[in-house]
């Protein structure tokens, strides 16, 4: 074979390779989670001293908050008062979280401050 041949089908088997490797990359992706939470707060004081703790947990457990308070307008319905809005990188990292001591620990300041309804909603990959 002259040397044109092979390196013609070298770049022809790189690129099949190549593209066969991302084809598996996209598809092993897992995609996003996110951790929806309607929040009332009961005790302002406890509040105040409960939230910052719990940023703490979700930070540490590869998640962060998109939205955590601030205005809310609705658009059908009735709009909770405060909610949070955080991303983790899959629906078993948020669930990890969840189920981690660091949040667990806080239950009883949780269960002082506000009462909660939260549920995790999977994301997309594209």
């Amino acid at each position: 074979m002259n040397t044109r041949l092979k390196m013609a089908l070298a770049m022809v088997a790189g690129a099949g390779l190549g593209a066969a490797a991302i084809q598996g990359l996209h598809a092993q992706a897992k995609p996003p989670a996110y951790v929806i939470t309607e929040v009332e707060i009961i005790n302002e004081a406890a509040f105040k001293e409960f939230s910052p703790k719990v940023g703490k947990t979700v930070e540490a457990s590869g998640g962060k908050f998109l939205t955590r308070g601030g205005q809310i307008i609705p658009l059908e319905g009735q709009a909770p008062k405060r909610f949070v809005l955080s991303v983790f990188p899959s629906v078993e990292a948020a669930q990890a979280w969840r189920k981690s001591a660091a949040w667990n620990e806080l239950t009883p300041e949780r269960e002082k401050a506000v009462k909660t309804r939260a549920f995790i909603a999977e994301g997309t990959t594209n």
